[in-house]
């Protein structure tokens, strides 16, 4: 069995760790792209394999590329949306796909969850007043992760493993997700809810919907407004899914506890954007996913679900081309 990774050189450096080299090491033979992610070099790469680990900066696997790996059988992406890297010739092949989304999105769970405390607990306004001689002014905002309602906006991997982290508190999960049914979110420990209702219900709102025609500008001037005026919105999705003129103009009022903005629409923010006037208002810089060491976890992901193809087992990172419609 031949094992092509044909992304490049420094993507696979950050991505794929020697245990994983080991793995495919002893599948057989290993063909590494040590040029450019042009056609050329990917075809020279990738001829004659059996699997293909892509990863950012792949374009598409197309007719071309595959009348020189015959035997293709796996596309495993070392990155999150296949979007880029699958085409129609791929799939009438019958190759199957393999996405990393899974542990990108629990390092973006993880970013979701540190939201969630740090602002329950008050922690931004305080740090701001202790350094300007406070004390225990804005202690009476602090609230524990007990006893509140939760809303998740996408039962993706993030959302589920959002799910999933939250079971370690006392606090009610609601989600919204229109191609998820109740029994499913209910076996993850959320109850199934409509947007509106966790809008108008939650303390806590997490988005971690796909960006897709329908989902853009979701958090609108007439969603925001049926929100708590104490509640909290984290996003760690997609900059598209807020409208930010809304949000600002929503906050200036004087609504929300609090804003915790991990990404924008464009990317990077304007210099200028209104939002970050707004002490209340929490942002990184697209950090939420699995960064720098976290990256790895891709790498032992994609052998361990490379050992499920082999072994017949199922993927948890499957793609297929009906999924793509409802996926980022």
């Amino acid at each position: 069995m031949k094992t092509a990774f044909i992304m490049s050189e420094s993507i696979r450096e950050s991505v794929i760790n020697q245990r994983a080299i080991d793995y495919f090491s002893a599948l057989g033979e290993v063909a590494f792209n040590t040029g450019s992610t042009g056609k050329d070099s990917v075809m020279k790469t990738i001829e004659g394999a059996d699997i293909a680990i892509t990863s950012w900066g792949n374009t598409a696997i197309d007719k071309e590329i595959l009348s020189v790996c015959p035997d293709l059988k796996l596309v495993a992406h070392a990155a999150g949306s296949v979007k880029p890297i699958v085409s129609d010739d791929l799939w009438e092949k019958g190759v199957r796909v393999l996405s990393s989304a899974c542990p990108l999105g629990e390092g973006v769970a993880e970013t979701a969850l540190g939201f969630t405390i740090s602002a329950s607990k008050n922690f931004y306004n305080l740090n701001s007043s202790l350094r300007n001689g406070g004390w225990n002014e804005g202690k009476e905002n602090i609230k524990e992760l007990f006893d509140l309602k939760i809303g998740v906006i996408g039962f993706g991997w993030a959302g589920k493993h959002y799910v999933k982290l939250l079971q370690s508190f006392y606090v009610d999960v609601y989600c919204y997700d229109p191609f998820i049914d109740e029994k499913e979110m209910a076996e993850k420990g959320a109850e199934k809810a409509d947007f509106q209702w966790i809008l108008a219900n939650c303390d806590i709102v997490s988005v971690h919907a796909p960006s897709i025609p329908s989902t853009h500008h979701m958090f609108n001037a007439q969603t925001l407004s049926l929100m708590k005026k104490d509640a909290v919105l984290i996003n760690t999705a997609r900059g598209s899914l807020v409208d930010e003129n809304a949000l600002y103009e929503f906050m200036a009022s004087g609504n929300l506890k609090y804003a915790c903005i991990d990404v924008f629409d464009p990317e990077p923010p304007a210099k200028d954007n209104r939002l970050f006037t707004l002490p209340n208002v929490i942002a990184t810089p697209h950090l939420a996913g699995l960064a720098n060491n976290g990256l790895k976890r891709i790498g032992i992901f994609i052998t361990e679900e490379v050992d499920n193809f082999q072994n017949g087992r199922p993927m948890r990172g499957e793609v297929t081309k009906e999924m793509l419609e409802k996926m980022a």
